[in-house]
């Protein structure tokens, strides 16, 4: 064979071997799942608990008739501010000034009834003295001493009758002034009108019958929000927690507050329905900023401005308020991204390629994980040479983009932070792994 064969046939060899070198790596380098990582640090966490509702005055009156009336004169306008005792409305009195003068009359009808049964009891008594004296003389007889003893006894009851009439009428007299004196309302408590709803002519049904607001008196001064919170949410909202509020009218611009008040029972609605949702409502005060105007912050592109005296005044009762409730804060936590921590049954976790070890003798084997009731484990994925293993973690509160590990890593280990299948699905104990380069540490920190 010529030398030159022999080249071709060695040539040919080298390239044969060297594709199928190429061919085994590349089939070795497609087991391993390709990840991003990211080392464990410290943070500060502040968990919160979203919330939507509605700008009310801590205090508002709602102003309504205690009587049935047409409305004859409104002494205010919506937007009107009031002093305590101020005229607000009157009512039609015409038919509560008939019955306090009818009222009147019967009081005095029934004083001159009790009058005139006062002498007739009078003359009785003084018969009945006289028939005594006559008897004790042997001047009467036993049978008219009775008669007379019984004719002071009827005049003595009539009489009492007679002035119970007259207490009875001076009642009712009290009552009916009272009903006319209703007829006009007088603000109680200083402040502004914020809500009007009826005008002259109207009719004011009585409050006895049903809720027939006229208008509402709020002190603007001291403003609240009324929010509700999931209950789901609600355990861990406490009050004094503190919390930021947004008004849909005052864009860029930030109220603080403090939970004042949480409701014991639950607000449901859609019941019965799919869309069957149980809250609780949850007042936030929003604090007054005393002797200050508003301070700006700056927040990414926009500019966020903390409320001061100036914006708190544009403030309006019904404006739509969303809401932030700060329930817990850790200043330096260890805290991996949210996405890093996965959620599987062990099953999901064990290498399905590997033989499940024996115990040793007359051991018991341990379980590599504890489930929870559910079936469900908590996991981190530690890298360490190019390999993964899955650690079982407690988790503590979460902020928008970080959770809280109480245990099970620790500061400086690498974990796996993406992508979403792999940490979700394709991920095992023991799985091979590559980790691009800088891995996802860059991109994280330019998120935060």
């Amino acid at each position: 064979m010529s030398r030159k064969k022999l080249l071709i046939i060695a040539g040919a060899v080298v390239v044969v071997a060297i594709a199928a070198t190429s061919f085994l790596k590349s089939g070795e380098e497609s087991s391993a799942i390709a990840v991003e990582t990211a080392r464990v640090e410290r943070h500060a966490l502040v968990q919160t608990v979203s919330t939507t509702g509605r700008i009310q005055p801590k205090t508002q009156v709602k102003i309504s008739a205690d009587v049935s009336a047409k409305i004859m004169r409104l002494g205010v306008k919506d937007g009107d501010w009031v002093e305590k005792g101020d005229f607000l409305v009157e009512l039609d009195g015409e038919r509560h000034r008939a019955a306090v003068e009818s009222a009147e009359a019967n009081l005095r009808s029934f004083q001159a009834n009790a009058k005139l049964a006062r002498e007739n009891m009078i003359k009785a008594e003084k018969d009945y003295q006289r028939t005594s004296e006559l008897f004790a003389q042997k001047l009467e007889s036993q049978a008219t001493l009775d008669a007379m003893r019984a004719a002071y006894e009827v005049e003595k009851a009539r009489h009492a009758s007679n002035l119970d009439q007259v207490e009875q009428a001076k009642a009712s007299l009290k009552q009916a002034n009272d009903d006319l004196s209703k007829t006009r309302i007088f603000a109680p408590m200083s402040g502004t009108v914020s809500q009007l709803n009826k005008e002259v002519g109207e009719i004011a049904l009585g409050s006895q019958f049903q809720e027939d607001v006229i208008m509402v008196v709020s002190n603007l001064s001291g403003m609240e929000a009324l929010v509700d919170v999931d209950e789901n949410d609600i355990v861990s909202v406490s009050q004094g927690d503190r919390a930021t509020i947004e008004v849909d009218a005052l864009p860029n611009v930030v109220f603080t507050g403090i939970v004042s008040e949480i409701a014991n029972s639950a607000k449901i609605s859609g019941e019965g329905s799919t869309d069957q949702k149980t809250d609780f409502e949850v007042k936030i005060a929003i604090e007054n900023i005393e002797g200050s105007t508003a301070q700006k912050q700056s927040s990414g592109n926009a500019e966020v401005k903390f409320a001061g005296n100036t914006a708190q005044s544009e403030l309006r009762p019904g404006m739509t308020a969303s809401g932030e409730i700060v329930t817990e804060t850790r200043d330096k936590a260890i805290a991996v991204p949210i996405q890093a921590v996965a959620v599987r049954t062990p099953d999901q976790l064990l290498n399905p390629a590997a033989a499940p070890q024996p115990a040793a003798e007359g051991e018991e084997a341990k379980p590599r994980f504890t489930p929870d009731k559910d079936g469900f484990v908590s996991v981190v994925f530690v890298v360490n040479g190019g390999k993964v293993e899955a650690r079982q973690v407690s988790t503590g509160i979460q902020s928008e983009t970080h959770i809280e590990i109480l245990d099970g890593i620790a500061e400086g280990e690498e974990v796996v932070v993406g992508n979403y299948r792999a940490i979700s699905k394709d991920l095992f104990d023991g799985a091979e792994v590559t980790t691009g380069a800088g891995s996802n540490e860059e991109a994280l920190a330019q998120k935060g």
